[in-house]
């Protein structure tokens, strides 16, 4: 926020060019309850995973209503797209319910979604280093079908739409575009921070492949409002010392720019 507004000051033209003709809004927090747990505990003995959840016990990245699960029911029984839609997907009545368990937090970012129709969104995150892009929920495949040899893991290989979204290469490129003009999130020959590298040396996963969840805020960005919306994680540690911010802010300056300006690419 404050380069934006120093260079748009100081008449950088990428910048002002970049403020005039895009709506930017941007959440420092989604869950300030859980950073200020984590900030006043430290980092140091992974206390970090106190900031995870909410002063309610949510997790509020997997707290939103599951609406992939609930296409791909209705595409098994042929509903699609005559009796329900493939996108603008709506809410489902009892997620909306007051005594559901979905968390103010969750409630207030759907309505704030619902008001502005994004076009294109990241949310930052920590614990790995690459991009991360929808769907995130698996789909379920019942059985492998007759014929096919080897595991169920084979058969989802060889069959990859199985978890793509009908925008795959869309994502992929936005994803590249943040990967490739990071500093390090393409050094892959490092492995990842916790396991091998899962991104085939490139910085990004489909979530689905990665870490299957359902009820993501990507899935539901993309499926309730067809904002394209990745997870860019920035790094192994999650609650970087203050000497490190430097740095972290170099290594993903240019990407945060490039990834803001393909909202003009169509």
């Amino acid at each position: 926020m404050q380069f934006l507004c120093k260079e748009y000051a100081d008449g950088n033209p990428r910048v002002r060019s970049l403020v005039a003709e895009t709506r930017i809004h941007l959440v420092p927090a989604l869950n300030p309850d859980g950073y200020e747990l984590a900030r006043e505990a430290g980092s140091e003995l992974g206390n970090w995973a106190l900031g995870h959840w909410t002063e309610e016990g949510y997790d509020l990245f997997e707290n939103f209503p599951d609406l992939a699960s609930a296409l791909w029911a209705a595409e098994e029984r042929k509903l699609v797209p005559h009796k329900f839609p493939n996108h603008h997907i709506p809410i489902p009545e009892h997620y909306l319910a007051e005594d559901a368990t979905v968390a103010v937090e969750t409630r207030a970012v759907m309505a704030w979604m619902d008001k502005n129709p994004f076009v294109l969104g990241a949310n930052l995150q920590g614990g790995e280093r690459l991009v991360s892009y929808p769907f995130d929920t698996a789909r379920p495949v019942k059985e492998v079908p007759a014929g096919a040899r080897g595991s169920l893991d084979d058969y989802e290989d060889a069959n990859p739409e199985l978890q793509e979204t009908p925008d795959h290469a869309i994502f992929r490129w936005l994803a590249i575009s943040y990967a490739s003009a990071h500093l390090t999130m393409t050094e892959t020959f490092r492995g990842g921070c916790h396991t091998q590298d899962m991104t085939d040396a490139m910085g990004i996963v489909q979530g689905a492949k990665w870490h299957p969840r359902a009820g993501s805020m990507n899935d539901f960005s993309y499926l309730h409002t067809n904002c394209l919306e990745l997870s860019i994680y920035l790094g192994c540690d999650k609650f970087p010392h203050e000497s490190q911010l430097q740095q972290e802010w170099e290594n993903n300056k240019e990407s945060l720019l490039t990834f803001m300006e393909q909202v003009s690419a169509g």
